[in-house]
């Protein structure tokens, strides 16, 4: 039997394989049916990934209340449009995670 540590690396793994960079204009159905969500740039999309796998709802809130994840805004969706920007993303079913590629 794998012991916990060894599972979250081997999940860490996982999603940092299916993580894409991907057009914001490509994911506008992800953000019209309210399945896309942002996560901050100071946050580790993969870190961010995983804590939703496992449904750490503590650690979830925690980043809810700073500010640093949540569902795109009609702004943000509207910038990104604009500015034909390019976003990590990953899927954590049935939502869709993305952050801005840094520069």
């Amino acid at each position: 039997m794998e012991a916990p540590e060894d599972r979250g690396g081997a999940v860490r793994a996982r999603v940092n394989l299916e993580t894409s960079q991907i057009a914001w204009k490509d994911l506008q159905r992800y953000f019209a049916s309210g399945a896309a969500l942002a996560v901050a740039d100071d946050l580790d999309l993969v870190e961010v990934a995983f804590q939703m796998a496992e449904d750490n709802a503590m650690q979830i809130r925690q980043w809810i209340a700073a500010g640093k994840f949540g569902k795109v805004t009609d702004e943000q969706a509207g910038e990104w449009f604009e500015a034909d920007a390019l976003l990590w993303a990953v899927v954590v079913s049935p939502w869709v995670l993305v952050q801005q590629v840094r520069k």
